[in-house]
């Protein structure tokens, strides 16, 4: 958690970096194009490549799987492994990437240890201000270090410095065009809608479910640990199909069910989840095309995402999810930043948990 002084209320240091987010993403890669290059050469040559993290970092992995197999090109060379199964369950030697925002995990820097001990390539990415770990060849930067605890630039810039990475990776001139275009995305996102509304009309329920398929199953994962840590409620990530196999059934009509749903093949199997929530009456929070005919229509409210590539669209989709989770926790009396550690018992189990 930062030094950075607390504050007391609306708007915390959570709704600033919310809001630093276009700026960020617009500098993030800018005065690292050699090391960029160098780490995709390396990661290139590679037998086989793991991605991990935890946390935030995690979700980041798993959307990084996918661009360094699809848009790198590495295909079955590239695997995402959670840090800690990584370190104490798999000894495989392999080049590592791995995501740290304030490069402390030790999960994550016994992987790039045991990457750079088996002679294979090592990659951080991380933020910025921070010691490199002595373990990683090309350290990657992203942002200068968050005053909150609820880390929202700090994701979305290591988004798009993993699909930066990807691409360079792969050669992939058209996917490093479209992300140069996100950052002006984002910002007519963040005045797309009256979030404070939306949180009125949705706050205080039993449980909120985020559900997404394809690289936004990392969104769902996000989203969901967002509002644990931020508005302090009962939130469950899922990817599609596996909200389709079981979980629908513990939904409740006082659920808010978000659904991340932009057009792609995931996009059928989000609105047969859109038409069970339908069926038991829970609300139903569709992030969809602007001109989405499937999911539009059945939800309680559509946020319109913009056009970008599906594989891309993680970077634009979390963002309204962070504002309405601010918002929520700003009307729960929630202090988004801090994860409770002005509550005594929260800051015991905080120290006992290592965190």
């Amino acid at each position: 958690m930062s030094s950075t002084s607390p504050r007391p209320g609306h708007p915390y240091h959570m709704h600033d970096a919310i809001y630093a987010q276009p700026g960020a993403l617009r500098l993030v890669t800018r005065g690292q194009a050699g090391v960029l290059a160098a780490a995709a050469a390396s990661l290139s040559e590679a037998e086989h490549v793991w991605v991990t993290g935890v946390g935030s970092s995690w979700h980041v992995a798993l959307l990084g799987e996918l661009l360094l197999a699809q848009v790198g090109g590495l295909g079955r060379r590239v695997r995402a492994l959670h840090a800690f199964d990584l370190t104490e369950y798999r000894p495989d030697p392999a080049a590592v990437v791995a995501i740290t925002h304030r490069g402390a995990n030790r999960y994550a820097l016994a992987a790039l240890e045991r990457g750079r001990a088996g002679g294979n390539a090592t990659v951080a990415i991380m933020g910025k201000s921070t010691e490199p770990p002595a373990a990683a060849q090309h350290v990657l930067r992203t942002v200068e270090q968050e005053a909150s605890s609820c880390h929202t630039v700090s994701y979305t810039a290591a988004l798009a410095m993993m699909a930066a990475l990807a691409a360079a990776v792969g050669h992939d001139d058209e996917t490093a065009h479209q992300l140069d275009a996100i950052p002006d995305l984002l910002a007519t996102l963040l005045g797309q809608e009256a979030w404070e509304d939306l949180a009125t009309r949705f706050g205080g329920r039993r449980r909120y479910w985020v559900v997404g398929g394809g690289p936004n199953a990392a969104t769902a994962y996000e989203a969901a640990l967002k509002l644990e840590e931020a508005a302090w409620t009962p939130a469950i990530g899922l990817s599609c199909e596996q909200f389709l196999h079981g979980p629908w059934a513990a939904v409740e009509p006082d659920d808010v069910v978000m659904l991340v749903a932009p057009p792609g093949p995931s996009h059928a199997r989000c609105a047969d989840a859109a038409r069970a929530v339908v069926a038991i009456g829970a609300a139903l929070v569709a992030l969809v095309a602007e001109d989405d005919r499937k999911i539009a229509p059945l939800a309680a409210e559509t946020i319109a995402l913009p056009a970008v590539a599906e594989r891309l669209s993680p970077i634009v989709a979390i963002v309204p999810l962070q504002l309405l989770t601010y918002h929520l926790a700003v009307k729960a009396g929630a202090n988004p930043d801090t994860m409770r550690a002005e509550q005594p018992a929260y800051a015991r189990a905080r120290a006992a948990a290592g965190a």
